[in-house]
């Protein structure tokens, strides 16, 4: 791949609407400011911290008891996105931008979300029953609570570790670290106070972790645990967006190569501003390494003509 190539796959994660990583990052931010507005906005009318955390925080995050996760089931999503701890929030953030990064970059971006979603539930059902398997932890199932995108950020972080243990960052470093020296740093980072923490908690980021394995141990032997949440994604986007054109295919050009089965004359790739676009996409959607010979050439041309 060609650097020209390169500032077009560059620009298409930066800009491109869609993008995964910049939907996770911004839904994460906008439930922190959120709620840390309505936070303060309890302070200033003379209410408590704990009339906060009990009439607002306690309904977005995860409670450890399955009775009253019965009661709120979109707990089991929402404590993934849910934080009220500044600097681990921030923490967060560049961890998940760091590998949500590197993993678009090798995957494409439909992988991203459903690893950080599988993280998230895979943590959330080990915390529950930690609280009811362990003896010493059945006590506090009426009061502790699972919230932060740490399980979800575990798993993608072993996840683009799996999937590529020789990815390098920082290159001109000595040829680069190996990404596996940075996930080490950040579970590291994540489990420093196991000994004097929440045990259910890095339990659950253990299972976050676990998840991330699993899930590129399946793409591997040909299951794609993506498939589901996106064609779900993609149904619900187009509940609302019903002016959405199906892409429907020349009856004609169909049954002629259906019949004759080869490609009667080797076509010149024509560079548009459209084909342009859906290469791009393409991209987007699974990765620079499934464009064929010819999409590669017009992104080749369009960047050499892009230079003129």
């Amino acid at each position: 791949m060609n650097v020209k190539a390169d500032n077009y796959r560059k620009r298409m994660y930066l800009g491109q609407d869609g993008n995964a990583l910049v939907q996770l990052l911004v839904l994460n931010a906008v439930l922190f400011v959120v709620l840390k507005f309505v936070y303060v906005c309890f302070v200033m009318t003379g209410a408590s911290g704990p009339g906060f955390v009990s009439h607002v925080f306690n309904w977005f995050v995860l409670p450890a008891s399955p009775e009253k996760i019965a009661w709120r089931p979109w707990t089991l999503i929402s404590f993934m996105f849910t934080d009220q701890q500044l600097f681990r929030f921030i923490s967060n953030m560049f961890w998940l931008w760091s590998f949500g990064y590197i993993l678009q970059d090798l995957t494409g971006n439909r992988k991203l979300i459903p690893i950080y979603l599988y993280g998230g539930m895979g943590g959330a059902v080990l915390y529950m029953m930690s609280h009811i398997v362990f003896p010493s932890l059945r006590p506090l199932a009426d009061t502790d609570i699972l919230y932060g995108a740490n399980c979800s950020i575990a798993a993608v972080a072993v996840a683009t570790t799996i999937l590529s243990p020789d990815y390098r960052i920082f290159p001109m470093i000595s040829g680069g670290i190996p990404i596996w020296i940075l996930t080490l740093v950040f579970l590291l980072l994540n489990f420093s106070g196991v000994a004097n923490g929440d045990v259910a908690g890095y339990i659950a980021y253990a299972a976050g972790a676990a998840m991330g394995f699993l899930f590129i141990d399946q793409l591997r032997r040909g299951r794609d645990g993506s498939i589901w949440i996106n064609q779900f994604f993609d149904w619900f986007g187009n509940l609302f967006n019903p002016d959405k054109k199906k892409n429907i295919k020349n009856k004609k050009d169909e049954f002629h190569y259906n019949v004759a089965g080869t490609q009667p004359y080797k076509k010149i790739p024509n560079i548009t501003q459209k084909r342009i676009d859906e290469i791009l996409d393409k991209i987007n959607q699974q990765g620079y390494r499934f464009l064929t010979s010819e999409e590669k050439e017009i992104l080749r041309r369009a960047a050499e003509e892009e230079d003129l």
